[in-house]
């Protein structure tokens, strides 16, 4: 058995994804998990060329020994560089040697990996993490730093693979134990299944059982509180939701969600509504719906629908750059002056958190 970072990465995404990856089962079409592996090893590719390129023809190698030379280093950046330590393997992007300050002292090992989107999360951070950990158990010394290369403006972002560690470990851990078993891990639909290779196998199976993690909105501590309750299927929970009289003090406020009574509207094939809906209008309303980027902060189209006198009247602002952003946003807000009581309705379903980012924006 061995743990590579392909297994580390699709466990931190998803036990079942790490699982199967493990057996080697044959990954079904998917064109977002394709287009972005490409996008990656395009990214890597350019990263790496870009930092040999500034560096003199010995002060770079190729998978070259990695040893602590201090002050008498000849190589800067190694690259491509294989690391073993047991049961852990890892081909590391760049390694970077850093000279030691003064004699006496060691120099230091900073792996670099390349990432080709501009918002990195923790898991980005993980993954380097666990290209030190690799290192460091390979030659027997703490590896207290890496760095992530990553965006559109090759930002290097210093990680402290150090306080790292600890959570790696753990993770590796648990990825000995999920493959040292025979039966896969249970299976649970989350956000990652959209750009995931295994999409319709897993949703497949989902449907067959009739899981709860077909209900998208279900957080999973709602699903743990469900299962305790004995409800495991979306059929099941169907049967839980009963329609009470609201109190006379609450009338007034929302009602809440309920998982339930989607699972109900599953099972019959209709849309239930709660309470009774009024939309009054005092204006003229206009529908507007923004698509985005959200890597890049990037909002390329607007889309409005202006209703008026039983008439609706659509307008397409376009964005080729962000250079043109401005502009369209100018372009819409010059529209909405043109209508007589303007009502602005917006159909994201991120509303509070799209208006603070255009009031820090564009004031």
């Amino acid at each position: 058995m061995t743990i590579t970072p392909v297994l580390f990465e699709a466990y931190l995404k998803c036990p079942t994804k790490c699982f199967l990856r493990w057996l080697g089962e044959t990954s079904t079409d998917n064109e977002c998990a394709d287009f972005d592996r490409a996008q990656h090893a395009s990214y890597q590719r350019e990263g790496i060329k870009r930092v040999t390129q500034t560096l003199a023809t010995n002060a770079c190698v190729t998978g070259a020994s990695v040893t602590l030379t201090g002050k008498r280093a000849k190589w800067r950046v190694a690259i491509g560089l294989v690391a073993r330590a047991g049961d852990l393997e890892s081909t590391i992007d760049a390694i970077e040697q850093v000279p030691a300050e003064s004699r006496g002292k060691q120099g230091q090992l900073i792996p670099i990996r390349f990432l080709r989107t501009n918002t990195l999360i923790r898991d980005d951070r993980m993954l380097v993490a666990f290209d030190a950990v690799v290192l460091s158990e390979m030659l027997g010394c703490a590896i207290t730093f890496a760095k992530i290369i990553h965006g559109d403006e090759s930002a290097t972002l210093k990680v402290k693979a150090g306080s790292l560690v600890s959570e790696v470990r753990k993770r590796i851990e648990k990825i000995r134990a999920l493959v040292s078993t025979s039966s896969p891990p249970d299976l649970i639909l989350n956000r990652h299944c959209t750009v995931c290779e295994f999409q319709s196998r897993c949703r497949q199976k989902a449907i067959e059982t009739d899981d709860l993690s077909l209900l998208a909105n279900m957080s999973q501590q709602e699903r743990k509180q469900y299962n305790s309750k004995g409800i495991f299927t979306v059929r099941q929970l169907s049967f839980a939701f009963h329609p009470r009289r609201r109190p006379k003090h609450l009338r007034e406020k929302r009602e809440k969600y309920h998982h339930s009574l989607k699972a109900l509207a599953i099972r019959e094939h209709r849309i239930h509504i709660v309470g009774r809906p009024e939309l009054k209008f005092i204006g003229i309303p206009i529908f507007f719906d923004v698509e985005s980027v959200p890597d890049r902060r990037f909002h390329y189209l607007i889309g409005m629908r202006i209703v008026k006198n039983d008439c609706c009247v659509q307008h397409s602002f376009w964005a080729d750059t962000q250079q043109d952003e401005r502009k369209i946003w100018r372009e819409f807000l010059q529209v909405c002056a043109e209508v007589k009581d303007p009502v602005l309705i917006y159909y994201g379903s991120y509303e509070a958190a799209f208006l603070k980012q255009m009031r820090e924006r564009y004031g």
